[in-house]
């Protein structure tokens, strides 16, 4: 009789490995488009650049990749039991990063001057705080589209300030709950926004628009700075 044949885990290194930071998988989440598994953190930071695959270069998503994008618990748990301490390992780091956070955050007294000096940290636009603001920035004005024969019916008012400046990676969705929420509108109420007589898809971001739906035929642009947007109109019905 034969005895069982031992396997190192070394042998097993090519299934849980990443292909982005050479170690092992930690919190494995799949691209469901390809099916290749990475870290979270990795494959996340990744497509802030890119919508693509950093394995075999496929388009994972037009817009925003993430959204394809699944969590692995069950690889997650047996590379756990495939190498020793490695779970007590992670769970140590993530303790110290949030001990380290809490530490910079309360290591300031709390007087008027550290309040100003932290006032003034948030609003640095280089900071990690800029909220995009870094980014190439669009100038968009959002109408409504009214309809005459519902006058007395009409749910949305309009905005006082229809022209607003944004990052070019806002996605339609976005765009829908800011106005959700500056027109006060019911959590029932379905608002669509169009762009040429066309309803945008909630993926569709700012420059995806500009370049596929307003950019003029034979004009070239390579990612201005700030770039001018047509009316993106929101029916009131």
């Amino acid at each position: 009789m034969t005895s069982p044949r031992k396997h190192l885990v070394k042998d097993f290194n090519h299934f849980i490995t990443c292909y982005v930071c050479k170690g092992y998988l930690i919190k494995p989440t799949t691209v469901t488009e390809c099916l290749h598994t990475f870290c979270k953190s990795c494959i996340v930071q990744h497509f802030e650049d890119s919508n693509d695959c950093p394995k075999c270069g496929i388009q994972v998503h037009e817009t925003n990749p993430l959204e394809m994008l699944r969590l692995d618990n069950t690889l997650e748990e047996i590379i756990f039991k495939l190498v020793p301490g490695l779970r007590e390992k992670e769970q140590q780091k993530e303790i110290e990063f949030w001990r380290s956070r809490k530490s910079k955050e309360n290591g300031e007294e709390d007087g008027p001057r550290s309040k100003r000096s932290r006032l003034d940290a948030d609003n640095d636009d280089g900071g990690d705080g800029d909220y995009h603001r870094s980014d190439p920035q669009i100038a968009i004005c959002l109408d409504c589209l009214r309809n005459n024969s519902l006058v007395e019916e009409n749910i949305v008012r309009g905005l006082m300030k229809k022209f607003i400046r944004c990052s070019t990676r806002v996605t339609v969705g976005t765009i829908k709950k800011f106005l959700s929420l500056k027109l006060k509108l019911p959590s029932s109420y379905e608002l669509d926004v169009l762009c040429n007589g066309e309803i945008m898809g909630k993926d569709h971001t700012m420059e995806f628009i500009y370049m596929t739906r307003w950019r003029l035929r034979g004009e070239t642009v390579s990612k201005p700075q700030m770039i001018s947007m047509p009316t993106l109109l929101f029916p009131s019905f």
